[in-house]
């Protein structure tokens, strides 16, 4: 349902994108209550995608968590006990775990998958820390450099947020990117390895402070 409503809503908020750079454009400044709105929008649209890919990943890591604990029986059990009354949720639940067990190769497919999102979510964490607790990802009563702060891309009229680690750029990213980075999960055919995603990792870290003072 989640994927569906960020599907749905992304379409709407692209042409938005697209409107506001065609203003920019002819009026040669920034068109600020367009660029409010568009930000606003932009950035619940950041938190749900966040909160979809966080969820996602949550349900996989415990499935495979279950498989090589051997308790996915025991967590089928507990599912299915009798409520009193029909719970959907539970049943549905159920339904996902006893898929895994009839067919133990679901579980290779989904640590391929969480491969696969790693570098996207360890992004999507990062600025969705930034734009929501005004701190930087991993670092609890930390500053943000410029939290909130988007400059319209030139190319497609989405904001452009700072990735930044409290003391330097990383670069930037904006929605319009993070939804095609979605899409193009599915079609992507080399995973990254091991080693890319500690790197990835450690980049995201960023050097320790004393080597920046």
């Amino acid at each position: 349902m989640q994927a569906m409503n960020l599907g749905a809503v992304d379409p709407f908020i692209a042409d938005l994108e697209e409107r506001l750079l065609r203003r920019l454009i002819e009026e040669e400044r920034t068109p600020l209550p367009d660029a409010l709105f568009v930000s606003a929008q932009s950035q619940m649209w950041i938190f749900a995608a966040y909160e979809l890919l966080r969820t996602w990943r949550q349900r996989a890591s415990d499935m495979i968590k279950w498989h090589d604990n051997s308790g996915l029986e025991i967590k089928l059990r507990a599912l299915e006990e009798d409520q009193g009354y029909r719970h959907f949720g539970r049943a549905y639940r159920a339904s996902q775990i006893k898929k895994v067990i009839e067919d133990p190769s679901m579980i290779p497919r989904i640590r391929d998958d969480l491969r696969r999102v790693h570098i996207l979510f360890g992004r999507l964490e990062a600025l969705r820390v930034s734009l929501a607790k005004h701190e930087v990802r991993g670092r609890i009563g930390s500053v943000a450099l410029a939290p909130g702060y988007g400059r319209i891309n030139q190319w497609c009229g989405a904001l452009d947020y700072e990735l930044e680690n409290g003391r330097y750029s990383m670069g930037y990213v904006n929605r319009r990117e993070i939804a095609d980075d979605i899409r193009g999960l599915l079609t992507m055919d080399e995973l990254p390895t091991g080693e890319e995603l500690a790197s990835f990792d450690e980049y995201m870290k960023g050097p320790p402070h004393d080597l920046l003072d």
